[in-house]
């Protein structure tokens, strides 16, 4: 299987590094804001989020005038990321002591009496700390006032959970204290953006937060052990089960998660799946009845290995309080998981985190690639494989296997660009021919941002508007290559971004637009240096990246590798399958898209002296056979409209 993304680090031991008050490069990022009232922290698995929150609650309570803080949590597991600390050892003033009274993150309904009961309690106590799940803050503000949030710090992990969904009910507990107290927020995620198509925030409510950023190129080229990851997919027919073992090395600390019961890839009993995958591994040796450990004795060497199910609910708890107590390499080797396991969850040692199914959230997919991205000095490389079912033309629902698909590999081009290094770039003026410093890219045409607010998107929101315009239906459509790139880059993705920040004016727009392109190209280039040069190869075209322009950066099409992975990865009656389905929800021909096709059907004419060919094997020439039945259709109405 050859890895869609591949990316190699520089292991500079910088993301361990800690200052005088032992704040790791992000924490100390993050504490520099500690004055903010409103803080979103955006960083990756294992960049020390918990850490951080506490170096800047502690802050607050002792010298910002905040009585309490109010830890959330989405499960109950990841209550112990926010244990007991000692700080001070370190350098920093204070440690961090929750009183384990006030830890809700216990066995038991979040929704218990109790539970609500005791957050009430602790209201009005002089207690200062609080840590419970996200389930039991909702259902313990049911029972109180706004203005019981007065003077207290909620900080919210993982918050990618809030939506601005009106019936979303913690994205409605998160408004109300906003509008109706003087508390502070820390919003803490992995990844801001979510699976369906609703903002996290309002554009109002997301305009008051100060943003801290630290991205996962930062936080593993920093990394001591780890060298590379890689990203890769694998298509099976048939039961996935039947190809569970072409992917699956048991001689790699795995994660392996598989299939929802309510998914296509699902044979909809996952005990039986979970029997049928031990089965091809080997021979079960024995049970451990304190832990739920399996051992199974592997049919390839008779090697014992040790195996985790978190998918029987009876032994969840047990085999988890297992898996936190883990010291070394040797301790575990498979966990086959269906739900847990995901954020929040620590396992240093995993090298391979596979993946069943296509999963519908970006930030469940970058959750779980969190799980293998850990530094540890048992790996240098850390891998993810996603085994999706290679859709059939006999398939009861072919449009969704092939939208599945896409929107797999559109998941695997937004991690690309998530661990690539970042470029700023610049304008070239009319008369520089100075080369570009490294780290910045100049380009001849290009605006720069001229408002505070196209900078702070840039900065801070250019992964998540890249998520955004990956999961548009429209731009489902790009990836088999037989939209023009001018039709993605200057009419479906302004739209995009028009929709998602509607506050813009048009010229902000277009700022916005020309980095998201200028950045999403770049990255899926690939640079060389030749002699005293550097030049960039961009869908196939060598340029010299001092002479990059923007009209040239705009007939290039971000998504071209997709279409280059879907052409390597599947067979041609696969491909013909996706563009079929596609082309049976084919969207309109717009206006804007028509005054770009219009010149190319003039040039297509006049270089190959006849009309396009609909049932050309070109997507594109088949595009502009389309635009003239297009046309002619437009004139057959106005006719009869006329006549």
């Amino acid at each position: 299987m050859t890895d869609i993304v591949h990316v190699t680090y520089a292991q500079t031991g910088e993301s361990s590094k800690t200052n005088n008050c032992g704040m790791r490069e992000m924490q100390a990022k993050a504490f520099n804001s500690r004055y903010s009232q409103y803080l979103l922290l955006k960083a990756p698995p294992a960049s020390g989020k918990s850490r951080a929150l506490m170096f800047i609650a502690l802050d607050k309570l002792a010298n910002q005038g905040i009585k309490k803080v109010i830890v959330a949590v989405p499960e109950r597991s990841i209550g112990g990321s926010f244990a007991a600390t000692e700080l001070t050892k370190d350098g920093f003033f204070a440690n961090w002591q929750p009183n384990p009274e006030y830890n809700l993150c216990t066995v038991g309904a979040d929704n218990s009496r109790s539970k609500v009961q005791k957050f009430k309690e602790f209201i009005e106590s002089p207690e200062s700390i609080l840590i419970c799940t996200h389930a039991t803050l909702r259902f313990a503000y049911d029972e109180l006032e706004d203005k019981d949030f007065n003077d207290t710090l909620l900080a919210i992990d993982e918050f990618h959970h809030v939506s601005a969904d009106a019936d979303n009910r913690l994205g409605e507990v998160l408004r109300r204290v906003m509008n109706n107290s003087n508390a502070h927020i820390i919003a803490m995620t992995g990844s801001y953006f979510r699976g369906d198509s609703i903002p996290v925030l309002t554009p109002e409510n997301e305009a008051r937060f100060d943003k801290v950023t630290y991205n996962y190129y930062e936080q593993l080229n920093g990394y001591t052990y780890l060298k590379s990851l890689g990203i890769g997919y694998h298509f099976y027919q048939g039961r996935y089960t039947s190809a569970i073992m072409e992917v699956l090395d048991t001689d790699k600390k795995t994660i392996l998660h598989i299939p929802r019961p309510n998914s296509g890839e699902s044979t909809k009993d996952k005990y039986s799946e979970v029997d049928y995958i031990i089965d091809q591994i080997g021979d079960i040796d024995r049970i451990d009845n304190e832990t739920k450990i399996i051992y199974v004795r592997r049919h390839i060497n008779n090697k014992i290995i040790k195996v985790a199910e978190l998918v029987v609910e009876e032994n969840q708890e047990k085999t988890m309080n297992y898996l936190r107590s883990i010291k070394s390499p040797d301790d575990m080797d498979l966990i086959i998981a269906l739900g847990m396991a995901k954020e929040g969850f620590d396992w240093p040692y995993c090298e391979h985190a596979l993946t069943v199914g296509y999963r519908g959230s970006l930030t469940e997919i970058i959750q779980i690639i969190g799980r293998a991205t850990r530094d540890s000095d048992n790996k240098t490389h850390a891998q993810f494989t996603n085994l999706i079912a290679q859709p059939d033309a006999l398939d009861d629902d072919v449009k969704l296997s092939v939208n599945n698909m896409l929107k797999a590999i559109t998941a695997s081009l937004l991690m690309e660009q998530v661990l690539a290094p970042n470029f700023k770039f610049k304008t070239r003026l009319e008369f520089d021919n100075e080369p570009n410093e490294p780290g910045t890219i100049k380009i001849r045409g290009f605006k720069m941002p001229s408002t505070q607010r196209v900078q702070q998107i840039i900065e801070s929101d250019l992964n998540d508007l890249k998520a955004t315009i990956l999961q548009d239906p429209q731009m489902l459509r790009a990836l088999p290559g037989n939209l023009e790139p001018e039709v993605i880059n200057k009419v479906l993705i302004p739209k995009i971004i028009q929709i998602k920040y509607p506050e813009l004016s048009s010229t902000e727009v277009e700022e916005v637009r020309q980095y998201v392109v200028a950045d999403s190209v770049v990255k899926n280039g690939e640079i060389k240096t030749e002699g005293d040069k550097r030049f960039i190869t961009m869908a196939g075209k060598f340029v010299n990246i001092d002479e990059l322009n923007l009209d040239l950066i705009d007939r290039i099409n971000p998504f071209q590798k997709a279409f280059e992975i879907l052409s390597k990865s599947v067979t041609a009656k696969v491909l013909r399958l996706i563009q079929e389905t596609i082309d049976a929800t084919r969207i309109e021909i717009t206006e804007e898209e028509a005054l770009i096709l219009a010149p190319k059907l003039k040039q297509f004419m006049t270089q190959m002296g006849r009309l396009p060919d609909i049932n050309s094997n070109d997507l594109r020439e088949k595009r502009l056979a389309e635009f003239i039945l297009f046309m002619k259709n437009i004139q057959r109405e106005r006719s009869q409209q006329n006549g």
